[in-house]
């Protein structure tokens, strides 16, 4: 495990387990809050408490889909589900590239036959980069197609949240996915009524597991109890936010994405947020969190 410190901040990174950060606290207070997943089998029952989604964020339906052509089947990763979800950067372990109090760098190469293709059938090459400032953490992410062929590509960060009673949540989105019973897109309805945060208000009412799209940013957390409050910038190629608020859990997750859920098997979408990125191009993305209070 890799420690990184500021004035008043700790933050704690495990490369080993899919390059995710295992704590964040300012002055002893926790600003992320670890979350053991029985379902994601290849953390190995380790508490997370935030990590990468490459090369996709989210699911893709039965784990198949076709591509310049070919159809792919990728290997199911999450217990209880027909469908393959957030990618594979999360499943490996990343090397350290360069690791000091402010800052660490991790990489990640996926090159099949040697790694397995079921994971995801294309080569690329990851970079991760955790800046820790005592107000808030930078989180960048550069994906690089090593293959000689064009891939379809889709990011996203996936930060757990202590959920308290007041918890407030707020943010601008132009409209919402919602999901069927296989958890899928179904029907897309505007970002209003129970699907609203504009202006902020308290994560209360029916739990929401939602993609929700034209996302302009930034988002908002606030903790009035706690004096604390964050907010979340990520520009482009983020267009899309994931909002987790699973009924009777001390978390919620609020994820910046830029494909919406199974968006390779929704061509006919014009804004799923997909990249095909060619051979020897880049897919760079940063997300800020800004604290303020305490």
């Amino acid at each position: 495990m890799l420690t990184m410190k500021t004035g008043r901040g700790v933050l704690e990174i495990e490369p080993e387990c899919g390059g995710a950060l295992v704590s964040w606290t300012r002055q002893g207070t926790a600003i992320l809050h670890p979350v053991i997943d029985p379902k994601l089998a290849a953390q190995r029952g380790r508490a997370v408490a935030a990590y990468p989604l490459i090369p996709f964020s989210n699911r893709v339906g039965q784990g198949r889909f076709g591509f310049a052509g070919e159809t792919y089947q990728l290997d199911r990763n999450f217990a209880g589900e027909p469908h393959t979800i957030h990618g594979n950067a999360w499943m490996r372990a990343w090397r350290v590239d360069s690791h000091d109090d402010l800052q660490t760098v991790l990489v990640l190469d996926h090159a099949p036959p040697a790694d397995p293709a079921g994971e995801w059938p294309f080569r690329y090459h990851a970079t991760l980069t955790y800046a820790l400032r005592d107000d808030g953490l930078s989180v960048g992410i550069v994906v690089r197609n090593t293959d000689r062929r064009p891939q379809p590509v889709g990011l996203g960060f996936h930060p757990f949240f202590p959920r308290t009673d007041d918890l407030e949540l707020g943010f601008s989105a132009g409209s919402v996915w919602i999901a069927g019973a296989d958890s899928l897109p179904a029907a897309r309805e505007a970002a209003s009524g129970e699907y609203g945060f504009q202006p902020m208000r308290p994560v209360s009412g029916p739990p929401l597991d939602n993609c929700f799209a034209g996302w302009t940013g930034p988002a908002f957390l606030r903790w009035p109890s706690r004096r604390l409050a964050l907010t979340i910038t990520a520009g482009a190629p983020f267009g899309h936010l994931v909002v987790f608020t699973p009924p009777g859990k001390d978390y919620v997750a609020v994820e910046p994405a830029s494909n919406m859920t199974d968006a390779i098997n929704h061509p006919e979408v014009a804004d799923r947020g997909l990249t095909i990125l060619q051979p020897d191009e880049t897919l760079t993305a940063t997300v800020d969190l800004a604290l303020m209070g305490l």
